[in-house]
């Protein structure tokens, strides 16, 4: 398995690029995060990959971080998501993004993906729920303890009626590291303005 290149960026197609490792080039199919933050042409990169083998063809997919290259392989796992869709959501849409959309289970802001259905979507949602969002969720500067309280918070209050939307810029609102009984109260506070 070929998990990491190093090596100059030789050419630049979106969404695929040819990385010259010591004078054998690869071409790697990123999504268009990575894309956007590659160096110019001649310039030293390091992109994490994984490796598709199929029967007709070996393609290598490669990404600027840890976030992306989990969130593709989490992706690709669901029945009915190959690699190009996946590009295709992770190019639409940060892996943040994705993550809060499935702990917010909003379908919405995945169909705005071209190539992203309705049943698509829901399926996402569905099969993602507690490997994405709860791993990546809403991000805070406290990590993933932080993140756990905040994604409580967030449930407690769409449970008291607040739709989604309401509820998450509550959240937004709160300072890092709150406690979830004391984030609620707050969020509360501020819903109530």
């Amino acid at each position: 398995m070929i998990g990491k290149l190093s090596g100059i960026l030789a050419e630049k197609n979106p969404p695929q690029i040819v990385l010259d490792v010591q004078g054998v080039g690869y071409e790697v199919d990123v999504p268009m995060s990575t894309f956007y933050n590659l160096p110019a042409l001649g310039e030293a990169v390091v992109v994490l990959t994984h490796l598709v083998v199929r029967e007709d063809a070996q393609l290598l997919y490669g990404f600027a971080t840890t976030g992306e290259r989990e969130a593709f392989r989490q992706l690709i796992k669901i029945s009915g998501v190959g690699p190009r869709t996946a590009l295709s959501v992770l190019s639409g849409m940060s892996v943040q993004d994705l993550a809060q959309a499935i702990t917010l289970q909003e379908a919405g802001r995945l169909i705005k993906v071209p190539g992203i259905g309705k049943k698509t979507a829901e399926r996402l949602l569905l099969e993602l729920k507690g490997k994405l969002g709860a791993d990546m969720g809403i991000a805070t500067a406290g990590g993933s303890m932080a993140s756990a309280d905040q994604a409580d918070i967030l449930q407690a209050l769409v449970a008291l009626g607040y739709s989604d939307r309401d509820a998450a810029l509550a959240l937004k609102a709160l300072p890092a590291g709150v406690g979830v009984s004391e984030g609620i109260k707050l969020a509360l506070k501020a819903l109530a303005k």
